[in-house]
Parts: structure tokens; C-alpha cells; sequence
């Protein structure tokens, strides 16, 4: 594959007539990572992906792929190769010419072309089915052949648009591990565009969370999940209850909230849903000022303790568990 290269995003803006989807975004891809971009729909996670692509113009700033600028330059020129959604497969021809195609565009012969698709379907795992026509494949397989044909050109960075969004809840697990596999293996750097929190939990190195056409945080993907800095943040990733406290707004750990007695308690609160979840148990409360919080139990905890739907109850947490918020 291609050598490891540092991708940046310079003021990074797109406008679409008056509308700005992309705000001067700046971010720094260290080589080699896996980096998803999370964020809601319209957040500006596709636009910046389809930039950095080549398939959409960029309206200001610049990217940058080992120091030098791709701005400009056609998709097939930059180092990058993208991975569609819906994988963009030609139907009529078989799993092997398929992923040759970029090849043959660019008149290397049968015999060479067809040796090096042979290799990238070894390496995903599809060398049994490179005779069948897309129509053929299940999901899953068809994933791969996307995925093959998109490192067949050896980029420095594979994108991803929401590669999983397809495939059946079981499958996107398994496919999960499968991408972390191939990423560590080949060494590049996959930048991959989702709005689910635990698929980019699961995947990313890093983690960038967009919302309304600008980065609210960025870094390492278990720094931001532990130490989210906005109110967005800590609700986007599921992770973190958003409480306002005389001393201001904290973003506190849904698995460090302790049911206690409601006289005393940081924050007293009536229960309003119990969810069973297997391993543990979501618990939700309406506390002071039309806010609710979930506190999620290990099931020996409640169960050891049931709780009935309208029971008053207090909430606390260790102080380490709370993490004042910028907004």
C-alpha cells in the first residue's frame, strides 16, 4: 500500500450558495490512524469526506496529503480512494473485473490487472467468489468487493461514507473487526464517516464530533469519550448525563450515578423508565428543571434493589465522575 502520510484540514470551508456546510474547520489526521467522523445528519461530516475525496470543490482553505496540497486535484490523483455508501458496484460485471476496473481505466493489461484484483480479494477474504455478478452477493460480500476495489490503487487514505449503514446489526459488528483488521494490517489511515457512537467508538483511533458545520472536539477517541467538553459532546456519545447544578453545567457518567435515598441526595429525581439491557439496566429520572438523567446499573445492582416506575429516588456520584462543561 501506500507510504504512511499526514492528512490536514486547513480552514477546511464548503458554501453551497449561502449555505455553509463545512465552517473553516481545521484538524490534523496523525499517519496511520483510523479517525472517524461522528456527528448528526447536516452536520458537515459527508461534505468535508467528499472534499477530501475530490468529489466536491472546496469553497476555502485547503487539504493537505504529506505536506503537499490535493485541494485541486482530480479524485484519482490525490492518494485518497473513497468507498461508498452503497458500494457503487457496476452490475453487469463479475466481482473480479469489478474491482480491476481503475486499473483497466488506466490500460494496464488483462493479465496484470487481474493478477493484482486477485490479491485485494485475497486480502478481504473473496477469492471463492470473484466469478459472481454483484446481484449474487449478500451485503457483506459486497462489501468487500467495494472494499477491494477501492485499495486496489494503493491510497495513503481510504474514506469511508458510512460503510456499515447496509448491513444488518450482526453483520456490522462483524464487518467492525474486519475493518480494524485491515487497517492495522495495511498501516494507512481510513478516515470513516458515521453517525452511530458505538460504531465509532469501537473503530476510532480518533474521533472528531461535528455539528452544525464545525468540529466541537476532537483527539484521541477515549479522551473525548471520558472528557467531553460540551453539552453536545456529552450527549452525542451517549455516554455522559448533561445536569445543571448551582455550580454550573456537568456532564456526568451515566455508570457512575449511584440510586440513593432521595433526603441528601446531589439530585433528587422520580423514575420514569426502566430499561433492561441485558448486562446492565438503564434507568431513567426526571430531576429538577425539566431535565432527565439515565444512571445504568450492572442487573445485580437492581435487581439486588428493584425499583418501581414513579419511585422517588436520590441520585449521586463520586466528584472524579463530573466534568464541568464549556456550554
Amino acid at each position: 500500500m501506500g507510504q504512511k502520510l499526514d492528512l490536514e484540514l486547513i480552514s477546511l470551508t464548503k458554501r453551497y450558495g449561502s449555505t455553509v456546510a463545512v465552517d473553516s474547520i481545521g484538524y490534523h489526521f496523525s499517519a496511520g490512524t483510523y479517525a472517524c467522523l461522528l456527528g448528526p445528519s447536516g452536520c458537515g461530516k459527508s461534505s468535508t469526506l467528499r472534499m477530501i475525496a475530490g468529489h466536491e470543490s472546496v469553497s476555502d482553505g485547503s487539504i493537505t496529503l504529506g505536506g503537499r496540497d490535493i485541494s485541486d486535484l482530480p479524485p484519482a490523483k490525490r492518494g485518497t480512494a473513497m468507498m461508498f455508501q452503497n458500494y457503487a458496484l457496476f452490475p453487469h460485471l463479475n466481482v473480479r473485473d469489478n474491482v480491476a476496473f481503475s486499473l483497466k481505466m488506466q490500460g494496464i493489461d488483462t493479465a496484470k490487472r487481474h493478477a493484482r484484483a486477485n490479491e485485494m480479494l485475497e486480502l478481504v477474504d473473496m477469492t471463492a467468489l470473484a466469478d459472481r455478478l454483484p446481484a449474487q452477493l449478500s451485503g457483506g460480500q459486497q462489501q468487500r468487493a467495494a472494499l477491494a476495489r477501492a485499495l486496489i490503487t494503493k491510497p495513503d487514505v481510504l474514506l469511508l461514507d458510512e460503510p456499515l449503514s447496509a448491513l444488518d446489526p450482526f453483520l456490522r459488528i462483524r464487518m467492525r473487526a474486519e475493518l480494524k483488521k485491515l487497517q492495522r494490517e495495511l498501516g494507512i489511515t481510513f478516515v470513516h464517516v458515521t453517525h452511530g457512537q458505538d460504531e465509532a467508538l469501537a473503530l476510532a483511533d480518533e474521533i472528531v464530533v461535528m455539528n452544525n458545520a464545525v468540529i466541537e472536539q476532537a483527539g484521541n477517541t477515549r479522551t473525548v469519550f471520558d472528557a467531553p467538553r460540551t453539552a453536545f459532546v456529552a450527549r452525542f456519545l451517549g455516554s455522559h448525563n448533561v445536569v445543571s447544578m448551582p455550580e454550573g453545567m456537568l456532564a456526568v457518567r451515566s455508570d457512575a450515578l449511584k440510586i440513593t435515598n432521595p433526603n441528601g441526595a446531589k439530585l433528587p429525581g422520580t423514575i420514569t423508565n426502566i430499561e433492561y439491557q441485558g448486562t446492565h439496566v438503564a434507568l431513567t429520572a426526571a430531576v429538577p428543571g425539566e431535565q432527565e438523567v439515565t444512571a445504568l446499573l450492572s442487573d445485580k445492582d437492581f435487581f439486588g434493589n428493584p425499583k418501581e416506575l414513579g419511585e422517588a429516588i436520590g441520585l449521586d456520584w463520586e466528584a472524579e465522575a463530573a466534568r464541568a462543561l464549556a456550554q
